[in-house]
């Protein structure tokens, strides 16, 4: 029993530690909406809401890039997460047919729709994680891009895709940190040679 304890607390670690904590991701996609955003002044507002859907092509490849330079080795084949891992990663794809309806109804809605979709996608990962800092930032994504389109209605189009930019960048190097001392705690306790880059 204890055997088996160790190692599910072992694959959190190693999950955290592989993936440098998801800050890589944020770091990558809060670029990409800080990229759209000054776009979005200067194209229409069709395109801009284009470049936004679909700005996640030149994210996540800078992500995964990153991701190899500030993680501590590769997930393990065998780690009993690694499954449930991969589906959250890719679970936001299963809203793209909504957000192509969105985008017809009204381009302009898509950077708080995606804002939304920020939050449920990131609350998971307070429990993969083992961190609240990913509730923090699902719940300021979420309802702080809600807040902005209340306010700022149609202006509100460019200022999201800044706040997501700045909430993602401002939680990067928190959900880094938090990989770093949540590796190296796990590690004493299991295996720490994976936190060896």
């Amino acid at each position: 029993m204890k055997q088996n304890t160790m190692n599910f607390t072992h694959a959190f670690a190693e999950v955290s530690t592989s993936s440098a904590g998801g800050a890589p991701f944020l770091i990558a996609y809060g670029l990409t909406f800080f990229v759209s955003g000054i776009l979005s002044y200067v194209l229409p507002d069709e395109t801009a809401a284009l470049i936004v859907l679909f700005q996640g092509g030149a994210a996540l490849p800078l992500a995964f890039w990153l991701e190899r330079r500030m993680g501590w080795g590769r997930m393990a084949a065998d780690n009993p997460l690694r499954a449930l891992s991969v589906q959250l990663a890719v679970s936001q794809a299963l809203a793209l047919p909504a957000l192509i309806v969105a985008f017809n109804m009204n381009p302009r809605s898509i950077p708080v729709i995606l804002a939304g979709l920020g939050g449920v996608h990131f609350l998971p990962y307070a429990w993969l994680h083992r961190t609240q800092l990913y509730t923090a930032l699902a719940v300021a994504i979420s309802f702080g891009a809600f807040v902005v389109q209340l306010l700022l209605g149609p202006v509100a189009f460019h200022i999201i895709l800044f706040y997501v930019g700045v909430i993602y960048w401002l939680a990067a190097p928190f959900v880094y940190r938090h990989a770093v001392q949540f590796g190296k705690a796990e590690g004493q306790a299991a295996d720490i040679s994976f936190l060896e880059p």
